[in-house]
């Protein structure tokens, strides 16, 4: 996960200026500045990180009113070889399908991250958060869907939406947005890009780490750019096609067992896509290229070529953090220019680039067991439960209404609920 300040060791995929390079080229977009402020740990928390004891965090839960159900399931690509391990036949990919559920007790809540995955989160990942391993115990992270719980027929057939994650993160750490659409009657389905991620597991415990190649130049970054992009696209792509499989109760042969109600249960005929970061991008060139999808949104994501040039004809929230606009990044300039559908950009007042994971939920929390300075400069000024709010609010509001045509004012103006998003004329 491509933190500005990171730094690397050369036994990885890259040197640390290398990378840093690569995530400043898609995340170090202009910021205001914010003033440090520290989050006091309290009697107990500070006792708890002197004891050597792990930090837990919990997840807020959706706000929508039906319960969720989650599977992951390995889809297999056997048409396309990886681009970014040649030796490799064929794509294989991790998704969790988020839904509503029915029929939830007795079934065991599925965790945030996978106990691989989390271990391999801890060595790889927490450091360029400035945690130590063990600081936090990631793998018992709880989400607040079941696994494996049967899908609630009664919300009737649901709308389809596709989610992308930033350059090298986990889907796992956009649990809170996908999970609360998931509350509010959509099929949410999170996919990991293998080999980019840092870390993707696999049934079995198998996990596969990042391949990416050193990047020392400006060419070599877009040229690694001009690789990662399509693959992304054509991830969603094969995505949406399993998901007909899925629908049809043709699901893959060494996947887990289905949930009970899937079948016939998605709505194929109204698919939205979004993203965080490189995600957003991904999401946009999915709406040009796919006219399976209807709509898509961009969370404060640098937009790439060629979608930046040519725009999307199709429904478009572009979300902002920071500073973040059209006069200040030439990519959303471009794009907004060249889109011709329905368009809106709000800029959340408070947020930075990282307020769209998981983090922002999860920073504060470990901050203050642990006694560290508040990471202002990570995910912002705005209060941590104020940001998720607004984020689901918007997102579910824009998604009700193009794929579900429910009327909302949050785009038509100032929202007295949500004084700190701005929208951008």
């Amino acid at each position: 996960m491509p933190i500005p300040t990171r730094a690397r060791t050369t036994n990885r995929r890259s040197t640390g200026a290398a990378l840093a390079g690569v995530a400043a080229a898609l995340t170090a977009l202009p910021a205001a500045p914010v003033a440090a402020s520290a989050t006091p740990a309290t009697a107990a928390s500070a006792g708890r990180a002197a004891a050597g004891a792990p930090v837990q965090v919990a997840l807020p839960a959706p706000t929508g009113p039906r319960p969720v159900g989650t599977v992951a399931l390995r889809l297999v690509d056997r048409g396309r070889k990886d681009p970014l391990a040649p030796s490799k036949p064929y794509r294989e990919l991790m998704v969790s399908l988020w839904y509503p559920a029915r029929a939830t007790t007795g079934l065991p809540v599925a965790p945030q991250m996978t106990a691989g995955a989390a271990a391999a989160f801890d060595r790889d990942t927490a450091p360029d958060l400035g945690l130590k391993p063990g600081e936090v115990a990631w793998a018992a992270t709880r989400t607040h869907a079941r696994a494996g719980a049967p899908v609630d027929t009664r919300a009737g057939r649901l709308p389809v939406i596709l989610f992308s994650p930033g350059f090298e993160a986990p889907r796992t750490l956009s649990t809170v947005l996908a999970e609360d659409l998931a509350s509010r009657g959509y099929a949410v389905v999170t996919v990991d890009h293998t080999y980019e991620a840092e870390q993707v597991e696999f049934p079995g415990g198998r996990v596969e780490t990042s391949r990416l190649p050193v990047v020392r130049t400006p060419e070599e970054q877009a040229k690694l750019f001009s690789v990662l992009l399509p693959a992304r696209v054509a991830d969603l792509r094969f995505v949406l096609d399993r998901l007909a499989d899925l629908d049809r109760g043709t699901g893959p042969r060494d996947a887990a067992p289905l949930p009970d109600g899937l079948r016939g249960a998605l709505d194929l005929s109204r698919v939205g896509a979004f993203g965080h970061s490189m995600g957003g991008s991904t999401a946009a060139q999915l709406a040009h290229d796919d006219r399976r999808v209807d709509a898509g949104a961009n969370l404060d994501g640098i937009v790439f070529d060629p979608v930046a040039s040519t725009g999307v004809s199709k429904p478009f929230l572009q979300v902002a953090g920071g500073t973040t606009t059209r006069a200040s990044e030439p990519s959303w300039k471009s794009f907004w220019e060249a889109s011709t559908g329905w368009k809106r950009e709000a800029r959340f007042t408070g947020t930075q680039h990282f307020s769209f994971f998981d983090l922002q939920a999860m920073l504060p929390q470990i901050s203050a067991e642990l006694g560290h300075p508040a990471t202002a400069e990570t995910i912002g000024t705005i209060d941590p439960r104020r940001s998720v709010a607004a984020q689901r609010a918007y997102l579910a509001a824009f998604f009700d209404l193009h794929l579900k045509g429910r009327r909302t004012p949050l785009f038509d103006g100032p929202s007295a609920a949500y004084p700190e998003v701005r929208l951008i004329p």
